[in-house]
């Protein structure tokens, strides 16, 4: 019997042996695995060809369900003038209501501070597939009753995004590569293939925050000029490449 557990111990020691044997192999084959990491960037220049526009109606009454009221009908008037002008309903789209009290001192404690009036804002966000009218849109939104000017933003259509992405990943691309190919050349080996890749990047709506539409068209019937200006999609890659 004691023969018998001694050999079981021997094979069981030599099993261990092997196993251990055998992970050091595989973490040497990794750490001597040969590889080049490469980045680059590709930057493309596109012209957006979707815009939102966001503007509010605000009122204020001493009475909230008055000034809640008043805020409506002007509402109303602006969206039925925007859809009259061509706009398709659900590219309009309300993306804010508030109601907050106005106190008359604000240096008081909260306890000591008297409700002025009501104040009623509601947001509109115009979505636009024409970026050519952007002014006119705003020009007819504050002649029917808009008077709280937000923000524009230019964008890119979902497919117009995809295919300047698209040319900004082949240059990032090519320049990770020029940049593998020189550091290859220089230490005389060779690349052999593409071990992984990691993609990131995208781009930034051109935004303008509280412009001035409102005062522009109080001074002149001449059409709210807007430039959209361009937009930069940016596409990045990190690459490692296996050598020999």
């Amino acid at each position: 019997m004691m023969k018998k557990i001694t050999l079981l111990s021997i094979v069981i020691v030599i099993l261990a042996m092997t196993s251990i044997g055998s992970a050091g192999a595989a973490t040497q084959t990794t750490c001597d695995e040969n590889v080049i990491h490469a980045y680059g960037s590709g930057n493309i220049i596109g012209t957006p060809d979707r815009a939102q526009v966001t503007f509010s109606v605000e009122t204020e009454n001493v009475d909230v369900k008055f000034a809640q009221r008043a805020n409506a009908v002007q509402m109303t008037k602006v969206i039925d003038a925007l859809v009259s002008a061509g706009l398709p309903k659900d590219a309009l789209k309300t993306t804010g209501y508030n109601i907050y009290p106005v106190y008359e001192d604000y240096s008081k404690t909260p306890l000591e501070q008297k409700i002025r009036t009501y104040r009623v804002t509601n947001t509109l966000t115009v979505t636009l597939h024409d970026v050519s009218r952007t002014g006119e849109v705003i020009d007819i939104a504050v002649a029917n009753g808009i008077n709280q000017a937000r923000s524009i933003q230019f964008m890119l259509s979902d497919g117009q995004a995809q295919v300047l992405r698209t040319e900004a990943l082949k240059k990032a691309v090519t320049l990770a590569r020029a940049d593998a190919d020189t550091v290859a050349s220089a230490l005389g080996v060779t690349i052999v293939n593409v071990k992984s890749a990691d993609i990131s990047g995208g781009y930034a709506p051109v935004l303008f925050e509280n412009y001035n539409a409102l005062d522009a068209t109080a001074r002149s019937a001449v059409p709210t000029p807007i430039q959209p200006g361009d937009v930069t999609v940016t596409a990045m890659v990190s690459i490692t490449y296996s050598i020999s």
